[in-house]
């Protein structure tokens, strides 16, 4: 087998059919679209992590949204959350930019990469609990890879149950079992795991989640970050 790298992670990604119902939701999306993005090319396939492959720090979603990164190929990419998400992003200087509208877009991001517990866009936005588990071993893949990362930023409390199973599959487990929250932290082996409120319009419209509260996450991120040290990886 070839070495293990963030490049053959992606290409297993992009073509994965492990997951049936998942399949064909994404595919019938991408072919009916809705009127605003009738012109477009969906992506239409489960969508791979992106960002710094030096990263400290994983921010991590629940899954692609069905017109956001299920149509432009990049997670967060192409919709209100992903607007939200980026805009703290470039203020907290992760990013060279505050706005993500496709995979060419120019966005470049620093110290971070973005994933999700699941690849395809899922119906209602709720995986079951079989395909979550089908999909967590890309996540396992990226950690091991990802040989600086230190912090993972879950935003919800399924992505921070999805990087709780994560890293108990490596072998990093916790007990008692941490509780999600807003800013809960949870230190695992070499790992500190970061809740944040996943910044859906749910919660952004609402004024759950705030700019001030999503930027204060990221600036904890990297005050964690630069605070642990992770074990040299053979």
């Amino acid at each position: 087998m070839s070495e293990e790298s963030l490049d053959r992670i992606r290409d297993d990604v992009v073509v994965c059919r492990l997951c049936p119902r998942l399949v064909e939701w994404r595919e019938r999306v991408a072919q009916e679209k809705v009127a605003r993005f009738a012109d477009q090319d969906y992506w239409g396939r489960p969508v791979p992590g992106w960002g710094d492959p030096d990263a400290a720090i994983l921010i991590l979603g629940l899954a692609p949204a069905a017109h956001g990164g299920n149509r432009t190929g990049r997670i967060f990419t192409g919709d209100r959350s992903g607007d939200f998400l980026f805009a703290s992003l470039h203020r907290t200087r992760f990013a060279n930019q505050a706005t993500s509208v496709s995979r060419n877009d120019g966005l470049q991001l620093h110290g971070v990469y973005i994933a999700a517990v699941n690849r395809c866009a899922p119906p209602a936005n709720k995986p079951t609990p079989e395909e979550r588990d089908r999909c967590l071993p890309y996540l396992e893949r990226e950690i091991t890879v990802l040989r600086d990362l230190r912090v993972l930023v879950a935003l919800g409390a399924f992505a921070w149950d999805g990087a709780l199973r994560a890293l108990a599959a490596l072998g990093h487990a916790v007990t008692p079992r941490p509780r999600f929250g807003h800013r809960a932290e949870a230190s695992v082996g070499p790992f500190t795991v970061l809740g944040c409120f996943h910044p859906s319009q749910q919660n952004t419209f609402t004024g759950k989640l705030t700019t001030q509260m999503l930027d204060d996450v990221f600036d904890r991120a990297r005050e964690l970050a630069n605070r642990r040290s992770r074990p040299a990886v053979p």
